[in-house]
């Protein structure tokens, strides 16, 4: 950290809105301002740079103290049959306290990302997956398959750090290693080599993944394809994927299940990792759902060590009681199912509460704006610019140390919840 008159600079700054947890950026404080100088890209830049806008709770659209609002929100709590507490986009220490929240007031918590989250989840605990880290990518990587992602466009720094790296701890020639996409071309550059090698791509909807994916996995076993073309991809063409994959010393294949948004999409996952688990009788295969941005990973990660489930778990019983559909916060809001509805989202002012009848709690950031304003909304501090926090990044092995930058005044999701949980 640098100090002058007017402004104080941060160095080597981990960023909480991106799943690979970039930890290099150089972040300019002067006041409430916040600005990225150095290593920013589409997605941390206006997570660092949203201006703080509200700073008074408010009920029913009017000012009151932070007592207060957290008073109502307990008043409300008491009195609701079924709370749901949803969205939870939040830090570890957040995550925590929204599940003993749940746990004693026994509420339904689920994430705003979960429809992207199980479709990896379900896999999981169906089969379970052989996954790497992103050190390991970063280290190890000579093959990457991308399949139905456009990584760049969600995580700009990926290949940066991850792939195009300037040295690997083992001697890798960085040069050598090779990127194919199956699916939806890259939208930029940043697969292409630093001296010009671009990314080779096998296109196709994403729609058309589970039947291509399919074929792969068979010629990955050696089974005879009597077909030319799969859903216009040829077959000789993934022919040559599957003796790549087979060939490969260390390959990885990695997918974001938040752009597999077709039905299913599970089952499409489930073939690429058991596809997977069988070129690892010959040689090492690795893959690596990339995602995890605001809170997702975290979420999830706090959710199943305290109750043994994952989100999408209601404590309406007295005890975690896990349903991947019946707990879709989503199908409870849409069927009415819910009369109180505590949001969480402390990341990004663009995710709020969907339409529904129930009565709004909204713990967001600062500068939201709704169609409908909610009972209750308290503007919450960011993890990692107002306080202090820890956030897993998307492989779920590391948890990322936040720093506090400013002092604005906002309370943290934990303090709130913490506080409502004390007056019940």
């Amino acid at each position: 950290m640098t100090e002058n008159s007017t402004a104080t600079v941060w160095h080597e700054v981990a960023s909480p809105f991106c799943g690979i947890a970039s930890d290099d950026l150089t972040i300019e404080v002067n006041g409430n301002t916040v600005k990225v100088l150095e290593n920013g890209d589409a997605v941390t830049r206006p997570g660092f740079e949203t201006p703080i806008t509200d700073t008074q709770p408010r009920i029913n659209g009017k000012e009151v103290t932070l007592d207060q609002a957290v008073s109502h929100i307990a008043d409300l709590l008491i009195n609701s049959k079924q709370p749901l507490i949803a969205g939870m986009g939040t830090d570890l220490n957040g995550a925590r306290a929204a599940m003993a929240l749940a746990d004693k007031s026994g509420a339904t918590i689920d994430s705003y990302y979960s429809p992207a989250a199980f479709r990896n989840i379900l896999v999981l605990q169906d089969t379970g997956y052989m996954t790497t880290t992103l050190t390991e990518v970063r280290n190890r990587v000579d093959l990457l398959v991308v399949v139905g992602t456009d990584i760049e466009s969600t995580f700009p720094r990926f290949y940066e750090r991850m792939v195009w790296n300037k040295e690997s701890m083992f001697g890798q020639d960085i040069e050598s290693r090779e990127v194919i996409y199956l699916g939806k071309p890259p939208s930029g550059d940043a697969s292409t080599s630093p001296n010009g090698k671009k990314a080779q791509v096998i296109a196709c909807d994403n729609a058309d993944l589970p039947e291509v994916v399919s074929v792969l996995r068979a010629l990955v076993k050696g089974k005879q394809i009597q077909a030319e073309t799969v859903a216009g991809v040829a077959v000789s063409d993934l022919t040559a994927l599957a003796d790549k994959l087979k060939a490969a010393k260390y390959s990885v294949v990695t997918w974001s299940a938040g752009q597999l948004d077709f039905d299913h999409a599970e089952a499409t996952i489930q073939n690429i990792c058991e596809m997977i688990k069988e070129i690892n009788a010959t040689t090492r295969s690795n893959g690596l759902p990339i995602g995890g941005k605001e809170g997702d990973a975290t979420v999830n990660a706090v959710a199943s060590w305290q109750s043994g489930y994952p989100m999408r778990t209601t404590f309406n019983r007295r005890f975690p009681d896990y349903d991947p559909f019946l707990n879709d916060s989503r199908r409870i809001l849409v069927n009415d199912e819910s009369d109180l509805l505590i949001w969480v989202s402390s990341f990004n002012t663009a995710v709020t509460p969907p339409q529904s009848s129930a009565n709004t709690i909204v713990l967001g950031r600062s500068g939201m704006q709704f169609e409908t304003e909610p009972e209750v909304y308290i503007p919450v501090g960011v993890p990692g610019i107002d306080h202090e926090g820890r956030a897993f990044r998307s492989d779920s092995v590391v948890s990322v140390p936040l720093r506090k930058l400013r002092d604005s005044g906002l309370p943290s999701v934990f303090e709130v919840l913490s506080a409502v949980e004390l007056a019940l």
